[in-house]
């Protein structure tokens, strides 16, 4: 334990993320959620944002838009394929010039470069079927258990499509060593670098003194990555018999959602009375429901993938339950600032279908996002109820940690100044003399500092988009398709859902729209697009009911059109305009 006179003013950072865990998976924002004490127990120490949107609902995107506070329209980072490029300035960018101890345990799916992988003193990297190549290459720690008992533990997960309950779920209860599986190994290597950090370790890197010498420890800034509930879902026994399948509890959905006619005949029973009307469902939704809807396969197999995929969940919040300990039993958690999030999320029976896919249902947007820091004023136990982005987390932190400050940021005189060029790969530092990020750095973000936590003021609505401009997967080629569903047609057709289109969410507490700017619709000056979809989150919060073309929402449309046309301006400049630095020549 280090005594406070001896430790830096400047808050550390422990940034967990889980892949794939939807905001309705915690009983803490839903009713179908389980129980999760040690997060329960964060957000007593925090802040829990109820309407906490990912920027993309897709791994890659959604991160390195985290990581810059970027819209993926802006990184370029639009697909899996595409991780990280150079000309970006991200987080660990700016911690590491701080001159923090920085780690990345778990799954990366963000950084590529070895010139962003070497700003990382710790790199411990675990994805879902384990180890990369089944090889312990790591940095700054060594995995604590061997590597041949942590593959073993991960071989199931591999083989788990050849041995699948059918051609769209598959899950594995299995009985291995708790320390072996992805989960415990990303925790306990987390209290490791908590331990040496604390005590002014700096993992091989050139410092100043010893590593025992903890009169000047270092701030660190840590991402913990846990690769799961993302699929393969497979879980722990001890942790699968906490969720006996017949006690879970299925979300509601609607019989015809995905008919070409919008099961316009079950109108009867929407929220809207018998004068309303439902759209079709738009045809890439369609096609989604087409591969991987559930309604051949049995309840019991249903129920028994949900099972597993909230034993998961369980088995992570033990882990950060743990890491919240250490934090604790180190002396360090009143200076340490706790994020928890997911980089999107998972239909996970939702709309009768499960993992993801290129579609808005808030199953796929809408996540968890809590902070905690205890030495911040603001009131602890706080919930939100404005609309956030996940893009906002890093000029949070940066700003709780007092290395930025966005106020005036707006003011073009008082941000006035070079401008960071992204034609130009080579980093040239981020901290300017007075220990400050530099503001041209600050302009390039285009996520604000989350409100409570801080004093910027809520927002109203928050953003997502997919697609990158290419050519729409139709149920056509699905019928050239073999096999034409489950999980090997959904990998045999991710390149095209990844690229099609450009569609855009916009959502408020009570209405969500989507659309695609490159429609007919758009082009052709209609009101609304064939494609395009609204769900009254108040009356029908399952987003069973497209409204888009109820002539009675016209109005709803038309403003949320303009809501999604503010913010595609604001964030049109892939890099900001240089700035005067006066109102004329002068």
């Amino acid at each position: 334990m280090t005594d406070s006179n001896q430790r830096r003013s400047t808050p550390n950072v422990v940034f967990i993320m889980v892949d794939q865990m939807k905001w309705s998976a915690l009983r803490l924002y839903s009713e179908i959620g389980i129980e999760m004490p040690s997060l329960e127990r964060l957000a007593r120490r925090g802040v829990t944002y109820r309407h906490a949107i990912t920027p993309h609902p897709l791994c890659v995107p959604a991160r390195t838009s985290v990581m810059t506070a970027r819209y993926p329209h802006s990184t370029g980072c639009r697909r899996n394929e595409t991780l990280m490029p150079l000309s970006e300035t991200h987080a660990f960018n700016i911690w590491r010039d701080a001159g923090f101890t920085t780690g990345l345990i778990g799954k990366n799916h963000c950084f590529d470069e070895p010139e962003d992988l070497d700003l990382f003193d710790v790199y411990c990297e675990i994805s879902h079927a384990g180890l990369p190549d089944g090889r312990a290459e790591t940095k700054g720690l060594d995995w604590p258990r061997p590597v041949d008992a942590i593959n073993a533990a991960h071989r199931e997960r591999m083989e788990l499509r050849s041995n699948a309950q059918s051609p769209r779920i598959a899950y594995a209860v299995t009985d291995h060593p708790i320390d072996d599986y992805g989960t415990s190994l990303v925790t306990s290597q987390t209290e490791r670098f908590l331990e040496r950090a604390a005590a002014g370790g700096s993992f091989g890197r050139t410092k100043v003194g010893n590593e025992d010498d903890s009169i000047d420890v270092a701030p660190f800034a840590l991402w913990v990555s846990y690769p799961d509930p993302h699929e393969p879902r497979e879980a722990p026994r001890k942790y699968a018999d906490m969720f006996p399948p017949g006690d879970v509890e299925l979300p509601p959905t609607r019989s015809g959602e995905f008919e070409n006619d919008g099961g316009i005949g079950a109108m009867k029973d929407a929220p809207y009375g018998p004068s309303g009307s439902v759209s079709p469902a738009p045809e890439v939704n369609r096609v989604l429901f087409r591969m991987m809807g559930l309604e051949s396969d049995t309840a019991d197999h249903v129920k028994g993938l949900i099972s597993v995929h909230n034993a998961m969940c369980r088995f992570i919040d033990d882990g950060v339950g743990r890491i919240l300990d250490k934090l604790e039993e180190l002396g360090i958690a009143d200076e340490t600032i706790v994020v928890f999030t997911s980089d999107h999320g998972d239909f996970m029976g939702e709309h009768n279908m499960a993992v993801k896919g290129g579609v808005f249902y808030d199953c796929l947007t809408r996540v968890p996002l809590i902070v905690s820091f205890p030495r911040c004023d603001r009131q602890a136990g706080a919930v939100d109820e404005s609309m956030v982005n996940t893009v906002d987390i890093v000029p949070t932190l940066l700003e709780l940690q007092g290395l930025a400050s966005f106020e005036g940021l707006e003011d073009a005189w008082a941000a006035a100044g070079r401008a960071t060029s992204g034609s130009d790969d080579s980093y040239a530092g981020t901290i300017g003399e007075d220990g400050m990020v530099n503001r041209d750095v600050l302009r390039r973000m285009q996520g604000k500092p989350l409100p409570t936590l801080t004093a910027t003021p809520p927002r109203i609505a928050a953003f997502s988009e997919y697609g990158c401009g290419g050519p729409a997967v139709t149920m056509d080629h699905l019928d050239d398709l073999e096999p034409q569903l489950g999980y090997d047609a959904l990998i045999a057709t991710l390149w095209g859902r990844e690229a099609q289109g450009r569609r855009k969410m916009v959502r408020t507490t009570q209405w969500k729209y989507v659309t695609d700017p490159l429609a007919a619709g758009s082009c052709t000056g209609e009101t609304v697009d064939p494609e395009d979809e609204l769900y009254d989150l108040v009356n029908d919060p399952w987003e069973l009911y497209n409204v888009a073309h109820d002539p009675s929402h016209i109005s709803v449309v038309s403003e949320m059109r303009g809501l999604l046309a503010c913010w595609m301006i604001e964030t049109e400049d892939a890099e900001p305009v240089p700035l005067p630095n006066t109102i004329g020549r002068g």
